[in-house]
């Protein structure tokens, strides 16, 4: 048994936040009489990457998260630019965030962030031979401090919750099935 579908019958913006916009869903159940509400996020397509340096390390940033209000330690990451392509903006993202760049990146997984709120899809990509060419390229808002672990390293991270955002753990998830 399969539950019921929801059929949207309206759709309303209620707002646009940059990276991001919001609308109102005015849906029925199949079946049902009464209409409910429900938010659905927009957002551009994310990327993830799990970067190894040739001899192995991977390059994590640690940055301040408004969300959390607090300092984590992350892969790299960020939005798909209109008309980019997930590969390049894995690189680009990278490059910016680090100051490495990679001599290969392939998909290794995707998931919804959230099939309860968000309509995006998050890539997940293996960038291998990261090497620093440059310095980091933080916008205004944004500051990395650049770290690289073993792979020991990083697991004992994710273990001891050092390593606790949900997408950057299903990340190591995609790696580890790679």
């Amino acid at each position: 048994m399969k539950p019921r579908s929801w059929t949207v019958e309206r759709t309303e913006p209620q707002g646009d936040y940059r990276v991001f916009t919001v609308d109102a869903l005015h849906a029925r159940r199949d079946g049902d009489a009464d209409a409910h509400v429900f938010f659905r996020i927009n957002s551009p397509t994310w990327v993830n990457v799990v970067s190894r340096t040739p001899d192995g390390r991977f390059v994590l940033v640690r940055q301040f998260r408004q969300g959390s209000a607090s300092v984590t330690l992350e892969i790299p990451g960020g939005l798909v630019d209109a008309g980019e392509d997930a590969a390049t903006a894995a690189a680009r993202e990278l490059e910016e965030e680090t100051g490495y760049r990679p001599s290969s990146v392939r998909k290794i997984g995707e998931v919804n962030p959230n099939p309860a709120l968000f309509a995006n899809r998050v890539y997940t990509y293996l960038a291998e031979g990261c090497v620093k060419v440059g310095e980091i390229k933080n916008d205004s808002a944004e500051e990395t401090v650049v770290e690289l672990l073993s792979e020991d390293e990083l697991h004992q991270a994710a273990r001891a919750g050092d390593v606790d955002h949900a997408l950057v753990l299903a990340a190591l998830y995609w790696l580890s099935r790679d």
